[in-house]
């Protein structure tokens, strides 16, 4: 644990508190706090390392670029000293506020990155390849559902999914980020007359339904598109009655990287442990983790299956 003299000596300078401040709530690389802060790469690289040698920040290793959040903070020493700090330089920082807008932007750029993969291959998902999608997975969610229930497929994509449950659902209402799937999913629905299927333009993270409007969420290799799975999560638990259940089908944790350029993947899959994790911190209970399929050809994904219940 640094010093609380070190502490103060490092956050001193006002671009080391900038960059904390918007570490704060978001990890970042280096070159997305390139464009927000308007400072050139061995500058913000200089100011990291000093930062991480200091403790007060950590990075991951994401596909070629390092992610930098804040530490884990402590309830004493410098980390509260730290988070205190943080607090008041909101406020007193004059470019604070105009950095909280430019990673606002720098962020939907990320999603639109994974919004265009989704609109170049509609209409083609289920001629192409998806890694971890499977009817052997799918048919081990669908197993543990109760008709009838109002049911929400979150990353619906050309609702495949949706077209399934909408058979005996009561109303199905199918959100994906991608105009262009959302576009294909009510044409397949009109094609095969099911019209229990609503289908909405929106993010997992921000989801187009109002509180306790569902029985059921359903995520099926979606939550590792989501920039922040925990919020997705979080979410889910919102708009879900309370006692309401959540299946979650999506891949193992794994190395294979090139899924984040081929499949527009943000995270690689999740560990049981990680997931189970996420439920709870988001309001669910009596979670249920199995992995239910792995694949036969290189890189062997393997599907998770999750289910819970969002407490009452």
């Amino acid at each position: 644990m640094p010093s609380i003299v070190k502490t103060l000596k490092i956050v001193a300078d006002p671009n080391r508190l900038r960059i904390l401040l918007l570490l704060k709530g978001e990890e970042l690389s280096v070159a997305e706090l390139q464009e927000i802060l308007g400072m050139g790469q061995s500058t913000i690289s200089t100011h990291l390392s000093q930062l991480r040698q200091a403790e007060l920040v950590e990075d991951r290793r994401t596909g070629k670029s390092n992610f930098y959040r804040l530490a884990t903070a402590g309830d004493s020493g410098p980390d509260s000293v730290l988070h205190h700090l943080l607090s008041q330089a909101e406020t007193e920082i004059p470019e604070a506020a105009h950095d909280q807008a430019a990673m606002r932007h720098v962020l939907r750029k990320r999603q639109d990155k994974t919004r265009a993969f989704f609109d170049s291959v509609a209409g083609r998902l289920g001629k192409d390849y998806v890694p971890g999608k499977s009817w052997k997975s799918l048919a081990e969610a669908l197993l543990r559902l109760m008709p009838p229930l109002v049911v929400a497929d979150l990353g619906a994509g050309e609702g495949a999914s949706a077209l399934l449950l909408a058979q005996r659902a009561k109303k199905v209402i199918a959100v994906d980020s991608s105009a262009k799937m959302i576009e294909v999913g009510r044409d397949q629905a009109l094609r095969n007359g099911v019209k229990n299927i609503d289908y909405r333009l929106g993010d997992m993270e921000e989801i187009p339904i109002g509180d306790g409007e569902v029985d059921l969420v359903f995520f099926s290799q979606s939550l590792h598109h989501a920039l922040h799975p925990e919020r997705a999560l979080a979410e889910a638990a919102r708009i879900l009655v309370p006692g309401g259940r959540i299946v979650i089908l999506d891949l193992v944790r794994h190395r294979f990287e090139e899924a984040r350029e081929l499949y527009a993947d943000e995270w690689l899959g999740f560990s049981e442990a990680d997931l189970e994790s996420m439920l709870q911190n988001a309001g669910f209970a009596h979670v249920e983790t199995t992995i239910v399929d792995k694949e036969a050809e290189a890189p062997q994904f393997q599907t998770l299956l999750a289910v819970a219940d969002k407490k009452n």
